[in-house]
Parts: structure tokens; sequence; C-alpha cells
């Protein structure tokens, strides 16, 4: 596995993958990046999660073309791929998500999963919120939640006044 570093502007994500795909996408503090080497030659994964991140944050991008492989369990691949299915700009509850996978009480399960997603916004768990519209937790930080949804909203904020 090999790792690399993009800087968005909510903080730096470590990447981690190989030949078979993207294993994790997750915020990190500023303070590792400085103290850890950076692989010098990445395979296509990394580079291509990093070019589509860019282009994502830049606004010129709405779906990933990554070929990813998540370390997990079966339920929670079921849940990631899922996941996938909620369209840019768009969000979705925990109840209709468990509801989606084929049973309401699954609605723990699912919101756990959800939570132990290691490939952030390219699988969109950030698109998960609450039935009454609140947003939930987020293991980036709610902060950075806020900011994904504003950012994907087909209305943004200077738009609303």
């Amino acid at each position: 596995m090999k790792t690399a570093y993009v800087n968005t502007p909510i903080g730096w994500m470590e990447l981690i993958g190989d030949a078979s795909g993207l294993a994790s996408a997750m915020f990190i503090d500023d303070e590792k990046v400085s103290k850890t080497a950076i692989s010098e030659t990445l395979p296509d994964s990394l580079q291509k999660t990093m070019e589509q991140l860019t282009e994502y944050f830049e606004g010129s991008r709405q779906t990933f073309n990554i070929p990813l492989n998540p370390n997990g369990t079966k339920f929670q691949k079921k849940v990631w791929q899922q996941l996938q299915s909620i369209p840019f700009g768009k969000t979705t509850s925990y109840q209709k998500m468990a509801n989606a996978l084929g049973d309401p009480k699954v609605i723990r399960a699912a919101a756990s999963a959800n939570g132990k997603n290691p490939i952030s916004i390219i699988i969109p768990c950030h698109r998960v919120i609450g039935s009454d519209g609140s947003l939930t937790g987020y293991a980036g930080g709610l902060h950075r939640k806020k900011w994904l949804l504003q950012h994907e909203s087909p209305v943004k904020q200077g738009e609303l006044f």
C-alpha cells in the first residue's frame, strides 16, 4: 500500500491504496503530513484520486471514476455500495438507507457501517442526515460535513439572499 496526501479547502486528506484500488481517503490533522514521508511512486488509483478530488473541490467534478478497494465486512460493503447511489447534491436519511437495504430494522447497523466508511467523499457518507434534517455525526467532523453539503448544494450560500 502506498500513501499520498491532498490538501483540500477543509483540510488534508490521507489517501492509501495500491494497484487494486483506493483503500482509504480520510481527513487528517495537518501536523501528520509534515511528519510523514510521502510515497514517491504512486499507483494509478492514487494519482486518479488526487486529480479527481482536486476537480471535485474546484467544482468541476460531481462523480468519481476510481477503482475502490475498502476493507470491511460484507454488510459494510453493501452499505458503502448503497451510499454510492446517492446523487451529488442530494441527501438521504439513515431510515431511508435501511429501507433501501431491504430491512428497516437495520437502521443502527447501517448507521454504524456508514460511520466506518474508510473512503470519504468518494463513498459519500456525508450525504446521510437525520430524518429530521439534522446533521448527524461525521468522522471528518460536522464542520466538514456542513461544508461538503453546501459545496454540493444546487443553491449556493451567496445565492440564497
